[in-house]
């Protein structure tokens, strides 16, 4: 196992720049990137950088590379290495970074945790792809491997939308007793399902919304927080939203939630990072077009997406 890099390198940034945040605490607002690629594979470093610093001068109170909208199952190896080190560089320990791992080989996903690790990751977000089919205990390896095989916590991440083997309840609470597992979020679109978690496993698994659900509502039942793209594009009000959550201003926090439904509306409405990578061109941000063989939004789709800003700024 390798020894605690990811913290003991964020500890010294957060030293150094003034943070006393405690880097293994995971709540708040996480942004999960796009990944800006150009049309032969390069990854626009610079472009990502800025995006990562306007986030954290939002407000964010964390960073994603490789989650969905980071487009992972479209990336290679060495793009997404590069994604991950130019996040991690960019935040310079403001901010935790929670890096992506997914794969459909045990093997390969815990050898991608073990590098994000060294590279300086906070945290890893575990994700499941799957060809063929596989048994609660295959699943339950799966992500137990990459826990064991690294320092710093891990968030599992289940998506019934778009994982061939989803995780069941009795999966979720064993995984739960892992000392490295201690966050999950889950993109069900069932809040049921939420509290389902948060009852079997109390304090041992604390959840993280998505996009799919409605944030304010998952906070109202003992949510931490949310990962999700939308927030890629309006990081002050997804903040905004946060606070007014935590301080239990709830008729305050359901009237700006309406209005940001809006833009969760349109997110669900088409391609994830097609969507968000829009969104962000339209406030200036050369994040290009989404990795083929997925398209950019036709026309009418971008002026759904303008349209859910302009009510927003």
């Amino acid at each position: 196992m390798i020894a605690g890099a990811g913290v003991a390198k964020t500890r010294q940034a957060s030293q150094r720049y003034g943070i006393l945040t405690d880097m293994s605490e995971f709540h708040g607002v996480f942004p999960y990137l796009v990944s800006p690629v150009d049309a032969d594979g390069t990854v626009r470093t610079n472009v990502l950088a800025k995006l990562c610093d306007d986030l954290i001068g939002a407000g964010v109170h964390g960073l994603t590379p490789l989650g969905s909208t980071g487009e992972f199952a479209y990336l290679n190896a060495a793009q997404r290495s590069s994604v991950v080190q130019t996040t991690i560089e960019a935040a310079q320990g403001r901010v935790p970074v929670i890096a992506g791992v997914a794969s459909t080989s045990t093997a390969d996903a815990v050898a991608q945790a073990q590098a994000y690790q060294k590279c300086g990751a906070d945290g890893i977000l575990a994700i499941l792809e799957a060809y063929f089919p596989l048994t609660d205990a295959q699943v339950e390896s799966y992500f137990r491997a990459i826990a064991d095989a690294v320092d710093i916590p891990v968030v599992i991440y289940t998506n019934p939308q778009f994982q061939r083997s989803d995780l069941t309840l009795d999966v979720i609470a064993r995984l739960a007793a892992h000392p490295r597992i201690g966050y999950i979020k889950d993109a069900s679109t069932n809040t049921g399902r939420l509290l389902s978690i948060m009852n079997r496993c109390g304090d041992a698994l604390r959840v993280f919304s998505a996009s799919a659900h409605i944030p304010a509502a998952v906070m109202l039942i003992g949510g931490v927080g949310w990962m999700a793209g939308p927030a890629c594009i309006i990081p002050r009000q997804s903040v905004a939203l946060y606070e007014l959550c935590k301080a239990g201003r709830w008729d305050e926090a359901m009237v700006l939630q309406r209005r940001l439904w809006r833009i969760n509306e349109a997110f669900a409405r088409f391609n994830l990072a097609a969507c968000i990578k829009a969104g962000l061109a339209i406030q200036g941000y050369d994040v290009g077009d989404p990795v083929p063989p997925q398209a950019a939004l036709t026309a009418e789709a971008r002026k759904v997406v303008e349209a859910a800003l302009r009510e927003l700024t």
